[in-house]
């Protein structure tokens, strides 16, 4: 009966720790899309095409964006520094010498901003 009453103990230990598991785990955070004005210029000295966000909101990432401009210098340059924390990696295409189009990705932990722009030179 002893043996019984602990395989009847293990059973239950074993499966109740999935459930404590699952709980324990991190829940996917899917990046959602946030509407640019209509004025394209409105975030910058740029027109940016696109912005989402991760674990932050629209109004930040909107923040974000103007921020990320200022330390372009206006959007005469790159930036090569950390903006409110954020990492930012930049891809640029379509370059010809009037103008490029431009992917920007910033992380901060789990926090993440893309945002697109096309600048005119």
């Amino acid at each position: 009966m002893l043996k019984s009453s602990l395989a009847a103990v293990a059973v239950i230990a074993l499966l109740a720790v999935p459930a404590s598991a699952a709980a324990s785990q991190p829940q996917a955070t899917a990046s959602k899309s946030c509407g640019v004005s209509k004025k394209p210029r409105a975030l910058g000295p740029t027109y940016t095409l696109g912005l989402s966000v991760k674990r932050t909101s629209c109004a930040n990432g909107r923040g974000f964006v103007r921020s990320y401009y200022k330390c372009r210098g206006g959007g005469k340059g790159r930036c090569r520094r950390k903006v409110s924390g954020y990492r930012c990696s930049e891809k640029r295409s379509n370059a010809i010498r009037t103008q490029f189009d431009a992917r920007v990705t910033c992380k901060k932990g789990g926090r993440r901003i893309t945002h697109k722009y096309t600048q005119f030179t």
